[in-house]
């Protein structure tokens, strides 16, 4: 039987493994098998982060249209602000109306007492 040489094969699969984990620091970056633990475990990181990043952006959202609700203007929270929005039948999602907190606190005024059910 003949000697079966796959000296080409195992380089291009650990050179392809290794350009994944260029930026890894000392051993994640040079020892294959390290290379490939750090590799599932980076992986995963960023499928669960996926999700989290939505989650996070969402608290933030809601934070800032709290904080200028519960200004001296407007006396109630987020959560009362958004039912009277969709009572009045404007569908502003909350990252919108966040950054018309940020950016226009006046026109975010005007969006409220516009809303305010009498």
């Amino acid at each position: 039987m003949t000697r079966v040489k796959r000296g080409y094969t195992a380089r291009r699969r650990r050179k392809k493994i290794c350009l994944f984990a260029s930026t890894f620091i000392g051993a994640h970056s040079r020892l294959t098998r390290t290379i490939t633990q750090q590799r599932m475990r980076a992986l995963v990181s960023s499928h669960r982060d996926r999700s989290r990043k939505k989650r996070d952006f969402r608290r933030l959202w809601i934070t800032r249209i709290n904080a200028v609700t519960r200004e001296d203007r407007v006396f109630y929270s987020s959560s009362k602000f958004r039912k009277n929005l969709y009572k009045r039948q404007l569908l502003l999602n909350r990252k919108i109306l966040a950054q018309i907190a940020l950016s226009n606190k006046n026109f975010f005024d005007m969006i409220s007492n516009k809303i305010q059910i009498k």
